[in-house]
């Protein structure tokens, strides 16, 4: 699996990794341990600055605020994963291919980094300033990617199945589709064991089959001609009959 990086912020010095930089990077990796098990609200600068070793002054010379450090963990994690999808979507242009490489490349940043991830799942709403748009507009990007990548699918396939208006009484909607995914993704951290559960490649490549299988599958509506009456209704219409 790939090695994910950490540092925070570029270097202040082009090409160099400066001492502030690595400070820096650490702070950021304390408190993220510290908002994963306290949560934001009940996390505190002094609780950052036992686990650190780093006094008060030390971190306030680094961050203004315990919300500035919120924002940073979460613009860096974002950050991170977009970067590397990026690069690594260049790799094909196959639409299954370039889907599971998105997979791929959540599922290893999720594992690698899974009290980052609980950060960003427990805490996504806090931010409500400046920060809180900034983050919002790297996130929706973050989700056109997915978008486009299933709408890519679709089209290349020609299917009738998936792709469809959420108005639509026959097919799956892109965004179902898309925030399904993401809901197998983002939720790894709550159940997944090293040693028990498959690594991130075996993982991502099994979450892969279950999205596309799924997408390409048909659905109720389709199979009762867009009436959207699937079994489960059609035996309670029966029932009540009866």
């Amino acid at each position: 699996m790939a090695t994910i990086p950490d540092s925070a912020t570029p270097s202040l010095t082009a090409g160099q990794d400066t001492r502030f930089d690595r400070r820096f990077s650490e702070i950021l990796d304390y408190a993220t341990e510290v908002f994963a098990e306290k949560g934001y609200e009940g996390a505190s600068m002094r609780d950052l600055s036992r686990l650190s070793g780093i006094s008060l002054a030390g971190l306030y010379y680094y961050f203004d605020s315990k919300e500035k450090l919120l924002y940073l963990i979460q613009k860096h994690t974002f950050t991170n994963i977009i970067e590397r999808l990026r690069e690594r979507l260049v790799a094909s242009d196959d639409p299954e291919e370039r889907i599971r490489i998105f997979v791929q490349n959540h599922v290893e940043y999720a594992l690698a980094k899974e009290k980052a991830m609980k950060v960003l799942s427990h805490e996504d709403d806090i931010l409500k300033n400046g920060h809180g748009a900034e983050l919002a507009v790297i996130k929706r990007e973050y989700y056109k990617i997915c978008v486009k990548l299933v709408a890519d699918l679709a089209k290349a396939e020609r299917s009738p199945w998936m792709g469809h208006r959420p108005d639509e009484k026959a097919g799956i909607p892109t965004r179902t589709a898309v925030m399904g995914l993401f809901g197998m993704m983002n939720w790894l951290y709550t159940w997944h064991k090293p040693g028990i559960d498959p690594d991130a490649e075996v993982l991502s490549q099994q979450i892969s089959d279950i999205f596309l299988r799924g997408v390409r599958g048909r659905t109720d509506a389709q199979l009762n001609g867009g009436s959207g009456v699937g079994p489960a209704k059609r035996l309670r219409r029966k029932a009540e009959k009866l």
